[in-house]
């Protein structure tokens, strides 16, 4: 699909109004609106930094939960900082009854459907809900960020007519989640592999959940209301829909001896090649490369290493697309990791939006701490003035 994993609309038009020569911006394409220390990101080199640490160091040697300490304090943490940090999380695991209550209502419903509302009904259970300030919206997003899984997880055992799977407080975030999902523990190396998975995905500056999030926040909305948004822009296709839609694709391919020809016959239609392309990225996108190398361990692992090598293929087929700036993005090789756990299709966004939470709640954090109303503006090209006409002196036009 468009959108984070295409170049996007390049398009920009000049119109006049009032005498003056307006250009547009078409997506708000190439418009800085804002300031940010949280992320860089360099598309022409390929290059992302959390804080001014490469994603590379972090996706290496970093964690899930360490990486939450940086992104919302802007620090990696000292050991005692740390401990603190994941018991707050920990601790943060369980939901209120009353959203439980609200997902079983909403158990047939699409998951993405399932966590904008039960976002929403968090809320209202939050002590702290209507208190912007940054220690309480701090406080907020390390809850939000624990609970959010465990929606995702209880919405899956609920629509299966199975009993939700109480957190561990010994495992990590990462392991927690799959343990939750599939009431068993993964391995080290499956769990390893989900939580450099949410690493990977944990902020990536305005893109359009992050800058919906921040549109909310702009009029003095709370970080509950502020999520809801992100999650119901992350739900569209154009945005989150690339993992499920490369596993498709690898689905219809079927073996890696077809990648070659279906990658032909696609570009021959101007099709669009799923897990290709970036509206930032004109490289490979940094954060490929770990998906890629932790997918062909984890296949091998599973027993099924059928889907690695179909996507490694589509990779080769593609390689002289590179030079347009038409490479792999880091959902090339995220939607195999589900697949490979058993996570059914239309997870896959609920799961990029486990690991996006931190991300959101530093957008929400900046906007508040310099706020302003986000207000763009558009060109009026409709009708020319005109004069009312009373409904029974209208003829036909």
């Amino acid at each position: 699909m468009p959108g984070d994993n295409e170049a996007g609309d390049k398009r920009d038009n000049s119109m006049s109004a009032n005498d003056e020569t307006i250009k547009i911006h078409r997506g708000l394409n190439g418009v800085y609106f804002e300031r940010s220390a949280v992320s860089s990101i360099d598309g022409r080199a390929g290059e992302l930094r959390y804080r001014g640490y490469s994603i590379h160091d972090l996706a290496e040697h970093s964690s899930f939960e360490e990486v939450c300490y940086l992104l919302m304090r802007g620090e990696l943490p000292m050991r005692t900082e740390f401990d603190a940090f994941n018991a707050s999380l920990v601790d943060a695991r369980q939901l209120p009854q009353s959203v439980f209550d609200v997902i079983e209502s909403l158990a047939s419903a699409h998951p993405m459907e399932v966590l904008r509302s039960a976002m929403s009904a968090l809320g209202a259970f939050d002590p702290e809900v209507d208190d912007n300030s940054p220690e309480a919206t701090l406080r907020k997003g390390i809850r939000i960020t624990a609970q959010t899984p465990a929606i995702v997880a209880a919405h899956h055992r609920i629509r299966q007519g199975l009993a939700p799977v109480e957190p561990r407080d010994d495992l990590p975030h990462a392991a927690n989640f799959l343990y939750m999902l599939k009431d068993e523990a993964p391995s080290d190396d499956a769990a390893a592999l989900m939580d450099t998975d949410m690493v990977l995905h944990a902020e990536h500056g305005t893109n359009a959940s992050s800058f919906t999030a921040r549109v909310v926040a702009a009029t003095g909305a709370n970080l509950h209301a502020s999520l809801t948004a992100a999650v119901a822009a992350l739900s569209g296709p154009a945005h989150g829909g690339a993992a499920e839609n490369v596993m498709i694709m690898a689905q219809e391919i079927g073996d890696p001896a077809n990648a070659a020809a279906y990658v032909k016959s696609k570009r021959k239609n101007r099709e669009p090649i799923m897990g290709f392309g970036h509206r930032v990225y004109r490289a490979e996108d940094p954060r490929a490369r770990h998906m890629r190398a932790g997918v062909e361990k984890l296949s091998l692992e599973m027993g099924e290493p059928k889907w690695f090598e179909i996507l490694k293929a589509v990779e080769i087929a593609m390689q002289p697309y590179a030079r347009l700036g038409v490479n792999v993005n880091v959902d090339f090789y995220a939607g195999v990791v589900y697949f490979l756990h058993g996570i059914p299709q239309d997870l896959f966004v609920p799961i990029f939006a486990v690991g996006r939470i931190p991300g959101w709640v530093v957008q929400v954090l900046e906007q508040y701490a310099n706020n302003i109303l986000i207000r763009p503006l558009t060109v009026y090209d409709g009708p020319e003035p005109r004069d009312y006409v009373p409904i029974d002196e209208r003829v036909p036009q």
